[in-house]
């Protein structure tokens, strides 16, 4: 009987958590949802098309922002990667610079 009623407070305590977190009313994508339903009950014909073009549009420029910041927070390992490639490149340049024509290492041939 305790395993029963343990069971069901359980079960409900996360029917509740479950449904506590749905999407509020205010959510956009909510919204859009909402409204294109509302459309097809009424019966207005609707583009579906531009719809989801400019739904995709906001998603790929929401991702295209979070981008710029991973790239802006890795900003200084990438200059100094950069950084330490064209140093190798200005030395290897350098090296084969300093050798005579007749003989040349296989990088600078």
């Amino acid at each position: 009987m305790k395993k029963f009623f343990a069971t069901i407070i359980i079960l409900n305590t996360l029917l509740f958590v479950g449904l506590s977190s749905v999407a509020k009313a205010d959510d956009k994508t909510s919204a859009i949802i909402g409204h294109v339903i509302t459309q097809a009950i009424q019966g207005n014909d609707m583009d579906h098309t531009e719809v989801f073009t400019n739904e995709l549009n906001a998603l790929m420029h929401k991702f295209s922002l979070d981008m710029l910041d991973i790239f802006l927070q890795h900003m200084p390992n990438i200059i100094d990667s950069v950084q330490k490639e064209l140093k190798l490149e200005a030395d290897k340049r350098y090296k084969c610079s300093l050798q005579d024509n007749n003989y040349k290492n296989e990088e600078c041939i």
